[in-house]
């Protein structure tokens, strides 16, 4: 199909379209949506920047628009799941964009945000619901959402699904609603388990297949950089100080690792935010919306983010950390090249993650050219090595107790020169008060643990210059031997 009115979709449809610029569908909107249309079940193989959202956003507010009913209160009649936050709330953007000019009403939902207002936007029912897992079955155990009248059920990358653990509230979800419903299945790899529970919930789909997962983008320039850890930061820094890096995306592997390198990055006077599992939704829609307008031009992510971004302008994306699953390097470089634009793969490599890039290699197929570290490199790294770990703060030099004259340890001197914890008194076993126990010359001793015995210094009488057992009586002691001595 050479354009989008050769579909028949609805003028209202259509009319969106043009305004979004879009003219000429993509192959697998082009495969897709004539039998989406038509109300048969879809497989669909195809990796993010495909276009696979229009390809189910725009012949379900066809059917919707087609066939108008009364909404269930707290229902929905099409049902998209999505594994992230960030998917999640870029479908439903999708879905209001081409449906703007039709009667009908687009909702998400996902955690992070207070459940009492998406409960007030439910109330009345919507047309088309947009949910993660999680928030889904929140909403429905708290009675504010019915599935029960869904007619349309989209999975959207099934597979990233899985991998965050979510198979059990797909099974739960998927009994709840209708056995008669049309089910539009998308992944972008099908491994067993996900072509199993493909094979559960389509009946007899149409199967479509539009660049396979190990093909990646074709016009991203790829290349590796060999660097050690410690100048993995330096290595960063010199690139966005390059010329022709206009918006870039960083990944690492962990979330610690992301926070890391934008304090790093601030050191420098680069302005960058994070997004990760641990951010709330406020701080993560904030850098989305600063990366989108230009406010940021780095944005530092975790895998979750490989397929939950959708920003045209990214001209790099730098791999910080090479990822240990080699199917997220498609997914982390697929997110520069799109709608059409050229874009710049970059990877840091230490010594542990060569395998992991024997790994990539191997699944696309391609051998990752080898770079040299841009101008400058190497006077960064001499004049400032990056993200070395901090010594620990040097603990006070403490100065050792001074014993007094009389040879007894300071830290026994209580009042009344009782030597015992509670001014002199100590406690047995009731919590009732018992009088100190006393030493064999009269005074006080303070009861002590075994590890304090080990550590406890000799007893007083045991030092000549106390032997008159008390201060008085060591000072008696040395003017005696003092008068003694010949002058």
């Amino acid at each position: 199909m050479s354009s989008f009115s050769g579909f028949g979709l609805k003028a209202p449809i259509l009319k969106a379209l043009a305004e979004e610029g879009y003219s000429q569908p993509t192959p697998i909107q082009a495969q897709s949506i004539p039998d989406v249309m038509a109300g048969r079940d879809l497989l669909g193989i195809a990796q993010t920047g495909t276009g696979k959202t229009a390809a189910f956003a725009l012949p379900i507010l066809h059917r919707l628009a087609e066939n108008p009913h009364t909404l269930q209160r707290r229902g929905c009649r099409a049902l998209v799941l999505s594994p992230t936050r960030e998917l999640a709330s870029q479908i439903a953007e999708s879905f209001q964009a081409y449906g703007r000019h039709l009667r009908l009403s687009t909702t998400v939902v996902f955690g992070g945000v207070p459940l009492g207002r998406q409960e007030r936007a439910l109330a009345q029912g919507v047309d088309i619901l947009v949910a993660t897992p999680g928030r889904l079955l929140d909403l429905i155990d708290r009675r504010a959402l019915t599935i029960s009248g869904v007619e349309i059920f989209v999975l959207d990358e099934a597979d990233q699904m899985l991998d965050l653990g979510f198979i059990h509230a797909l099974r739960r979800i998927v009994t709840m609603i209708p056995k008669q419903r049309q089910t539009l299945f998308f992944s972008a790899t099908m491994p067993g388990t996900i072509s199993g529970l493909a094979d559960q919930l389509l009946g007899n789909p149409v199967k479509v297949s539009v660049t396979p997962v190990a093909t990646t983008a074709e016009r991203v320039e790829q290349s590796v950089i060999f660097v050690s850890t410690g100048d993995k930061q330096v290595l960063l820094r010199a690139m966005l100080e390059a010329n022709g890096v206009e918006r870039a995306l960083v990944f690492t592997r962990t979330k610690h690792g992301a926070d890391r390198v934008v304090r790093n990055l601030d050191r420098d006077g680069i302005q960058a935010a994070a997004i990760h599992g641990n951010k709330s939704q406020g701080q993560r829609e904030r850098a989305l919306a600063d990366f989108k307008s230009g406010r940021s031009r780095v944005l530092v992510a975790t895998d979750i983010a490989a397929r939950g971004i959708d920003i045209d302008g990214v001209s790099h994306v730098i791999n910080f950390d090479l990822p240990n699953v080699p199917e997220s390097y498609v997914h982390r470089i697929g997110r520069t090249a799109r709608a059409g634009a050229a874009g710049v793969a970059v990877s840091f490599c230490n010594g542990e993650e060569r395998a992991y890039l024997r790994d990539i290699e191997r699944l696309t197929r391609l051998k990752v050219p080898v770079a040299q570290p841009p101008a400058g490199f190497e006077q960064l790294a001499a004049a400032a090595p990056a993200d070395v770990p901090r010594p620990a703060p040097a603990q006070p030099h403490r100065q050792p107790k001074r014993r007094p004259e009389g040879g007894r340890p300071a830290e026994a001197k209580g009042s009344g020169g009782a030597r015992s914890h509670q001014g002199g008194r100590g406690r047995n076993g009731n919590g009732q008060s018992r009088p100190a126990a006393q030493n064999g010359q009269g005074r006080p001793a303070q009861a002590r643990t075994g590890h304090e015995q080990a550590r406890a210094p000799r007893p007083a009488q045991a030092r000549p210059e106390a032997r008159g057992g008390s201060r008085e009586g060591g000072q008696l002691a040395w003017l005696e031997r003092a008068r003694r001595s010949p002058v």
